[in-house]
């Protein structure tokens, strides 16, 4: 303890001890601190559930010190992803803010293969839409009044079993979808009233959709709602429907008609020699 009094040891410590700081200690932090590292920033303003292209993403290069650790550094892994966040331009991308899948209000619309079409159908009135209690995955009967100017209600044959992808509201958003998160735009516009309804129909249904949709009466009512399961038994019945009233055309063989003038000429080739 006699030691650390003499004011001169505690001096060459101190000293010695700055000389650690300075030529040890603070070149490997500045060292750190100016290393370079490459990431991805935004240059072009990126909207929530918008899928991300090249022009709206770049690569820089930037201090790695205090860097998020999920914080994306190649594009290739921002390309053709969707944000689920709105992103500005300079921010930093982190893989939080991405989804391989669009967001939940227009998945319906990816999943389309090309058998059956999405179309939307105006909602004229409030209760013509179930007073706004439809939701996504319902099964629903179109309804259309004085159908085909013929004076009698009825639901045509083609549209009995109709499953529901989306509803709606004026603003644009989804506005009663299964499984929405707290945070969706669809969630936080629950309340408005459905302007539209979305249905997945085939190219026929679609059709006599349209001319309903035209005539500007419909009505549609609630048929199932329940398990993904059930519901594809309705349109499964409605598919086999939907096939009896417009079945396929067969496909003609060409082949055996272009034979024919060739076993006419050969028949009328000994016929001019017997003549000879």
């Amino acid at each position: 303890m006699s030691l650390f009094k003499n004011r001169t040891v505690v001096g060459v410590i101190c000293i010695l001890l700055s000389l650690l700081i300075c030529f040890g200690v603070t070149p490997l932090f500045n060292q750190s601190v100016s290393q370079k590292t490459e990431i991805v920033r935004v240059v072009k303003e990126i909207k929530a559930g918008e899928e991300i292209t090249k022009e709206m993403v770049q690569t820089a290069e930037v201090g790695g010190f205090g860097l998020p650790e999920n914080v994306l550094r190649q594009s290739e892994s921002v390309v053709g992803k969707y944000a689920t966040a709105d992103l500005s331009v300079g921010d930093y991308i982190l893989n939080t803010k991405l989804s391989d899948t669009p967001a939940a209000e227009n998945t319906y619309l990816y999943n389309l293969d090309g058998t059956k079409q999405a179309m939307s159908v105006t909602i004229k009135s409030f209760a013509n839409g179930l007073s706004g209690k439809l939701e996504s995955g319902d099964i629903v009967s179109v309804i259309a009044p004085d159908y085909k100017k013929q004076g009698s209600t009825v639901i045509p044959a083609e549209l009995k079993y109709v499953e529901v992808i989306a509803v709606t509201a004026g603003s644009g958003y989804d506005a009663n979808q299964r499984d929405a998160g707290p945070d969706s735009p669809s969630a936080e516009n629950e309340k408005e009233l459905p302007a539209t309804v979305t249905l997945l129909v085939s190219p026929e249904q679609s059709k006599v959709l349209a001319e309903l949709e035209s005539d500007g009466k419909l009505h549609l009512s609630l048929v199932y709602r329940g398990t993904p399961a059930n519901s594809a038994k309705f349109i499964e019945a409605q598919d086999k429907v939907v096939a009896a009233l417009y079945p396929a055309e067969p496909v003609q063989d060409s082949a055996p008609e272009s034979q024919e003038p060739e076993e006419s000429t050969a028949s009328e080739a000994p016929a001019e020699s017997e003549v000879q």
